[in-house]
């Protein structure tokens, strides 16, 4: 009998130790992981003394940082960053603090476009902050041109706080045996570079980042097929519905959160459940917590970013 027990006992612990190597196996060593979700002015709105905003002042609703993305390889102990916001010196912190620790601040950053959350943060690498030499940045001809030629981001490249990694139109860069990155051209407000999305790709799964675009139907590609080609699709969410603000929204055109549920309702819960939205504008109710129009969209099967969220890829 005791000799029974013993080998049930030794079957127990070698089934659990197993079970946990697995695991283990499953886990990704590269992922993304949301760091900011907000739109370039971040939330709280400068000047916006609204109920949206009243609820983060009354300290019903935390703040949230503007949208970026960041891509870690804990195998390879390297780490890069969607976006250069003007919250980059905690969106960083976040990623050496809770992802990973490395002597390296960042391996690299992906940038695109030159509306202020995109790129402002770059300011916090020059000799008033970082100071540090050689920090790589991935960039477009023209964003690269806009940051080269005007001050005061030449001063970044003049003393080499800044080094460019050139980019090119649907041109893939391997990071290494296991991630590669591909920009692609998408129609925005270009009023000073060009603006593009990303397709980050794994060892097993596949994301687009497409944070900022004017309207599907500008695109020379169809959203829903690309989707289809996915795992995973962060999407410009910006604003809910057409009237969401005070001002005309033809100004600035994103595709509201209805067009896109619009788009992909046809589509099977599978397809839907790859979209992911994000950059959200402080008005846009999905924003908050007890929002009724995010819980329907939700109960649809698509998703909304939140800080911390993790795609392992």
């Amino acid at each position: 009998m005791k000799q029974l027990l013993l080998l049930f006992l030794f079957f127990l612990i070698s089934c659990d130790t197993e079970l946990k190597s697995i695991k283990k196996e499953q886990v990704s060593k590269q992922y993304l992981t949301v760091l900011g979700i907000a739109q370039d002015a971040g939330y709280p709105h400068i000047g916006c003394q609204k109920e949206c905003c009243a609820n983060f002042y009354n300290g019903n609703y935390k703040k949230q940082k503007v949208v970026s993305l960041g891509l870690v390889d804990i195998e390879n102990k390297q780490k890069w960053l969607f976006e250069a916001t003007p919250d980059i010196a905690t969106q960083l912190a976040n990623l050496e603090q809770h992802h990973l620790k490395t002597n390296t601040l960042v391996n690299g950053i992906f940038l695109t476009h030159a509306h202020i959350g995109h790129y402002a943060g770059l300011m916090y690498f020059g000799r008033e902050a970082l100071g540090k030499k050689g920090t790589p940045i991935f960039a477009m001809p023209k964003m690269k041109t806009f940051l080269t030629e005007n001050g005061p981001w030449n001063q970044l490249v003049t003393l080499e706080n800044i080094v460019f990694n050139n980019l090119q139109n649907d041109t893939t860069i391997v990071l290494n045996t296991r991630l590669k990155v591909t920009p692609f051209l998408v129609p925005h407000r270009d009023e000073f570079s060009e603006t593009v999305g990303y397709k980050v790709e794994g060892k097993n799964k596949t994301a687009l980042f497409i944070p900022d675009i004017n309207k599907w139907g500008k695109w020379n590609k169809n959203i829903v097929e690309e989707v289809q080609k996915v795992d995973y699709a962060f999407l410009d969410a910006t604003f809910f519905k057409e009237g969401e603000i005070n001002r005309p929204m033809s100004e600035i055109p994103h595709p509201f959160i209805e067009e896109t549920i619009h788009l992909f309702k046809d589509e099977a819960i599978a397809t839907k459940n790859k979209v992911i939205f994000i950059h959200f504008n402080h008005t846009n109710p999905a924003l908050q917590r007890t929002s009724k129009v995010k819980t329907t969209a939700e109960k649809l099967g698509f998703r909304f970013a939140f800080e911390g969220m993790r795609i392992d890829l």
